[in-house]
């Protein structure tokens, strides 16, 4: 029996064999945020990043695969809008040299940091976004899910925003005045749209005659010149060079045109 949920670190695992008894442990985002978990250590991103990359280009993969556990890896150091550069070179890498790039560019930029040549003194910002590290944003390191009742929270706030936001948009009113969904407005715009019973009868209605053509059983073209439907209507006016107001088919002026455009050039 394996048990597995919100394994973030090698003391994790050792826990929870002690508590449950079981015969292993899986994690899913405790390790591909720090693929070196069950080592107990916490790698730099880059390090563990070109590592993995070393792999790929041994046993090829889609791209797809390899950005999403770049995206993993570097989770945290991109959570930094300084980073917005980078992450985008990644969202759109299409070779192992683009995310090879990334990870060297991350480098170049935080390992002055890990070194303890410069300071880096950043942290004040995630803090008040939610993010509490313990250790720098480029080492690998667990990703913490929220409370069940922090979860609940930020939803709450969510659906409140969302709430007063369709406050704040024009309501939507019935004639009387009083206030229907969008959906019931969408209804009532069509039966306005609808043309009126005065309206109908001034359109040319179906008659049930059939075509004159005998051998085609569609109905009568209700304005048709020549008691056809538009289908033969077509066909015996490009036959006989007609015309048929009623479908609004112009074979023969579309030709005399055709014919004069042709003299006046030819002339020309």
């Amino acid at each position: 029996m394996f048990a597995n949920g919100n394994i973030q670190c090698l003391e994790d695992v050792f826990r929870c064999i002690e508590n449950t008894k079981v015969d292993g442990v899986m994690s899913a985002e405790g390790n591909l945020t720090n693929p070196a978990i069950f080592k107990g250590i916490n790698p730099v991103s880059w390090d563990i990043a070109l590592e993995y990359l070393d792999l790929v280009e041994k046993y090829p993969c889609p791209t797809s695969f390899i950005r999403g556990h770049l995206f993993k890896i570097f989770h945290k150091i991109f959570s930094y809008p300084e980073n917005n550069t980078e992450r985008e070179i990644l969202a759109t890498a299409q070779n192992l040299d683009d995310f090879k790039t990334v990870s060297q560019m991350l480098k170049d930029k935080y390992l002055p940091y890990h070194l303890g040549e410069l300071v880096f003194s950043n942290n004040e910002n995630l803090t008040r976004q939610g993010f509490n590290l313990i250790l720098p944003p480029w080492i690998c390191q667990p990703y913490v899910r929220m409370s069940p009742e922090a979860h609940t929270e930020k939803m709450d706030n969510i659906y409140k925003k969302q709430n007063n936001n369709c406050e704040s948009k024009r309501s939507l009113e019935d004639p009387e005045g009083n206030p229907i969904s969008r959906k019931k407005m969408k209804k009532l715009l069509k039966i306005i749209r609808k043309p009126s019973k005065a309206d109908s009868e001034k359109q040319p209605r179906r008659t049930g005659v059939i075509c004159s053509n005998e051998i085609c059983p569609n109905p009568l073209g209700g304005k048709c010149s020549y008691q056809l439907c538009k289908k033969c209507c077509r066909n015996k006016c490009y036959e006989v060079d007609l015309d048929c107001k009623g479908h609004g088919i112009l074979v023969h002026t579309r030709r005399e045109t055709a014919k004069k455009f042709a003299s006046e050039n030819s002339i020309g």
